[in-house]
């Protein structure tokens, strides 16, 4: 392929493109460059995860001292990394990139350590495991500690019930999904795990919420590693398996 072929045209204009958003995404506030980051490595996959531009300049922008934008560039990183590998069904990228992601790792910890806002945390909590890659669903997993809510099925072969399982200032329950919201609905109260029973994942994820300060969202852990009760058959279920079960 020569220079001036159209396919390298359009290589080189998908670079020049791929730039000027990180560029603008590193200058500070662009709401704007960061959505179409999103929207062209993520969703439509029409700019090239994999170009050499990209988790490199994502961990420059990590290392920097600006806590929102270092927030922005380890959200982006952490999902290419786990939309990639589940798409290809290798850690290709993250082998490709090693030096990258220990870099992105690192910063994920250090800013986890002194950022005071919940939600934040909750999200460099999922940046730091899609980073290392262990399990893929730490984005729902965490979206539901944000939301203080989870969308889930009971676990009966049959599929009896979609349900609500509410986690935060509405209460500790599941209730049909319909009527989730509703005051006059059919509760059933939460079984949050004992913290000192906690093992694995959700022992981890509880301890470093403690150690960094955050009460509240280290709480929230012991109930999304709980169980919860099926409002149609009465079933008690792991909620993280549900979670985990819906993701894969």
């Amino acid at each position: 392929m020569t220079t001036n072929s159209p396919g390298a045209r359009t290589d080189d204009a998908d670079s020049g493109r791929l730039k000027v958003l990180l560029e603008r995404a590193a200058g500070g506030r662009d709401d704007q460059a960061w959505s179409d980051l999103w929207t062209e490595l993520y969703h439509n996959g029409s700019l090239d995860v994999a170009h050499p531009l990209v988790l490199p300049t994502l961990a420059d922008m990590a290392d920097a001292g600006n806590a929102d934008t270092a927030a922005s560039a380890l959200h982006l990183a952490g999902a290419l990394l786990v939309q990639a590998d589940q798409r290809h069904e290798t850690r290709n990228l993250r082998h490709r990139y090693a030096p990258d992601v220990t870099r992105l790792l690192g910063a994920a910890n250090r800013w986890r350590q002194t950022t005071a806002d919940r939600n934040d945390y909750c999200h460099l909590l999922e940046a730091v495991l899609n980073l290392e890659g262990d399990i893929h669903w730490a984005e729902d997993l965490i979206w539901g500690v944000v939301s203080e809510e989870y969308e889930l099925e009971c676990p009966d072969p049959d599929g009896c019930a979609s349900l609500w399982v509410i986690i935060g200032e509405r209460g500790f329950f599941s209730a049909v999904e319909d009527h989730a919201r509703c005051d006059d609905t059919e509760t059933f109260p939460l079984q949050p795990a004992d913290p000192r029973t906690l093992q694995g994942l959700g022992r981890r994820l509880h301890d470093l919420a403690l150690t960094d300060g955050h009460d509240d969202v280290a709480r929230a852990l012991t109930y999304a590693f709980g169980e919860a009760t099926c409002p149609e058959c009465g079933q008690r279920f792991s909620i993280a398996e549900q979670i985990a079960a819906r993701s894969n």
